[in-house]
């Protein structure tokens, strides 16, 4: 098996990474990816992290190409990768302080997504955050016209993909007491969605 290689993870790590490091004030935590892929965003992101924990996860088929990527590397903080398909396991560990996923709502089913978030909630602490990077529409409408394409291609290779709703996330987490926190406009019409898991009054 070659080493897999995504373009598109070379193109984004570096804006992403840049609000990351505005995002993640705490070094000395523990952080969950889920839907790690190839592992570039890792390699990328956690050496600039040196004192945080950085816990890769994905489904069964991607954890040999992850490998490859952390085993040409040997990056000390990077950890995993941890099995994880939504639906099927649990979070791995807890309790976690962040977790980051890149493109991964638009590429499961909604009922995933939810499924996901209810996952999620128990698996941090009060006071976590949530960082979710990718395409999402605002009041059932796109973007721009890629995104239109984009959401077009997903669907015609998998009918329960496509392109989220921005109030339909929000909506969801708030039920699981993640509050919406900041939006972060990025390049080629992505966003960054944070969300914080509300602290309960004692």
């Amino acid at each position: 098996m070659d080493k897999p290689y995504s373009p598109s993870c070379d193109k984004n790590k570096e804006p992403i990474l840049k609000v990351l490091k505005d995002i993640i004030t705490n070094d000395s935590a523990k952080l969950l990816e889920i839907g790690t892929g190839t592992a570039q965003h890792a390699i990328h992101m956690a050496p600039m992290f040196p004192n945080l924990e950085w816990v890769t996860s994905d489904i069964a088929k991607n954890h040999e190409g992850i490998k490859m990527w952390l085993k040409d590397y040997k990056i000390p903080n990077i950890h995993g990768p941890q099995l994880y398909e939504v639906g099927v396991d649990k979070i791995p560990y807890q309790k976690f302080d962040y977790i980051f996923s890149a493109n991964t709502l638009h590429i499961i089913s909604w009922k995933e997504v939810k499924t996901m978030i209810k996952q999620i909630s128990p698996s941090i602490h009060e006071g976590a955050q949530v960082i979710f990077y990718g395409p999402f529409n605002y009041g059932g409408k796109y973007t721009s016209e890629s995104n239109e394409s984009f959401d077009a291609w997903l669907k015609g290779r998998d009918s329960k993909s496509g392109i989220r709703n921005f109030e339909d996330v929000k909506t969801t987490m708030k039920k699981y007491e993640m509050d919406f926190t900041k939006e972060y406009n990025m390049p080629s019409n992505n966003k960054i969605l944070l969300f914080t898991k509300i602290r309960k009054v004692k």
